[in-house]
């Protein structure tokens, strides 16, 4: 991750902390891999109760290569979900979110994961649906792919049903948003094993914290239950976001919080058409000025500044006349020719021109003017400022 970009921010939230913080992902996939192993071994078949994105690619890497190592290259891998055919398709080209060494696979041009070459040697066989051509390749032992996690809705709640009252075979629970306890209620009683192998490769809370420690935010936002032990292991207090020299602020489920995020300026973008009529004027050696005057375009919270319109009847160039826009708003920028005479007048006075000319006092006014003309141009000195 590129962590330049959060670096000194002004509030950090953080969420999506991983949801089995006692489970190394890397032990899981071997739990995963072993207890499936056993299972084909034994004649039986394994049921993964699993969404159709996400670690499911990661597992079928990791089976690609151990079951070609156990000698299990024979069974067969099914996917079944309406979305089979185009999650495969597009986590192959779409390698923005992925590692380096994946990333360049896909210029080579080269499948990034292997489930291309599984598909295509046929070990690995998607359907998006029980009823659309599996039952013409279906054989046992196999290992099936397919959801809910919940084991509420979908192809799984089938396969529940065929495959429960046998103690031969495994369902295998990887997703660790969903008790499976919970999830297997309903079955109840079930004579097939049940394995929890939660893989989730999110941050845990070490990574957390030392994340914020080298962020420094501002002001941190967490759930509140990041603040306090896991009720099932209240004696981890490691498994915490630890005090940290920012303010924090917790919020619980539907809660509303109020981020005070103060900043004095907003980046502003320059139209191409605005720009190229700039003329900019050198005024010392490496320093340039222009005047800009143009219209603020606020749209998707970005800012643009853009030419003016000036087609309109609202505008007119005259000195003495109160410039207005197609909507009838007053322009509060200046515009058309300048009498030298006027402008030290306007500057005796008291200042009403120091929203354009800032050096300017906002108690007296500036009588000390002089006046050079030269070539029809104007050059005034402020005898008091110089």
């Amino acid at each position: 991750m590129d962590q330049s970009m959060l670096k000194n921010s002004d509030a950090l939230i953080m969420t999506g902390i991983t949801q089995a913080p006692t489970a190394n992902p890397d032990a899981m996939l071997g739990e995963f891999c072993t207890h499936l192993a056993t299972t084909l071994r034994n004649g039986g078949n394994v049921l993964v109760p699993c969404c159709p994105s996400g670690v499911l690619y990661d597992l079928f890497e990791c089976l690609y290569s151990y079951m070609d190592g156990a000698n299990l290259s024979a069974i067969p891998i099914y996917f079944i979900s309406p979305v089979a055919d185009s999650s495969l398709a597009y986590s192959n080209i779409f390698a923005e979110w992925l590692c380096q060494s994946k990333q360049s696979k896909v210029y080579l041009p080269e499948p990034p994961f292997p489930h291309a070459e599984l598909v295509k040697a046929n070990r690995l066989k998607h359907f998006p649906s029980i009823h659309d051509g599996l039952s013409s390749c279906f054989k046992t032992p196999c290992v099936v792919f397919t959801g809910h996690p919940s084991l509420r809705y979908g192809d799984v709640v089938h396969f529940m049903e065929l495959w429960g009252k046998s103690n031969g075979n495994t369902v295998i629970f990887t997703e660790p948003e969903f008790p499976y306890l919970e999830a297997l209620a309903p079955y109840q009683p079930l004579a097939m094993k049940a394995c929890y192998c939660p893989i989730d490769p999110r941050l845990n809370f070490t990574q957390a914290n030392k994340l914020i420690r080298e962020l420094q935010p501002g002001q941190l936002a967490i759930p509140d239950t990041y603040t306090r032990a896991p009720d099932l292991l209240p004696h981890r207090t490691d498994l915490t976001i630890q005090d940290t020299e920012c303010k924090i602020s917790t919020f619980s489920h539907l809660d509303v919080l109020s981020l005070s995020v103060k900043r004095e300026f907003e980046k502003v973008v320059l139209s191409n058409e605005l720009a190229s009529g700039l003329h900019p004027q050198e005024v010392r050696p490496g320093i340039a000025v222009t005047t800009v005057t143009g219209t603020l375009v606020s749209k998707d919270n970005r800012y643009t500044l853009e030419p003016l319109d000036l087609t309109g009847d609202g505008f007119n160039k005259t000195k003495d006349s109160k410039a207005e826009s197609k909507t009838g708003q007053k322009s509060c920028h200046l515009w058309g020719s300048v009498l030298v005479e006027d402008l030290v007048k306007s500057l005796a006075k008291r200042p009403n021109l120091a929203h354009f000319l800032p050096f300017l006092s906002s108690q007296r006014g500036i009588e000390d003017v002089n006046v050079d003309s030269d070539h029809g141009g104007h050059t005034l000195h402020l005898v008091s400022e110089s």
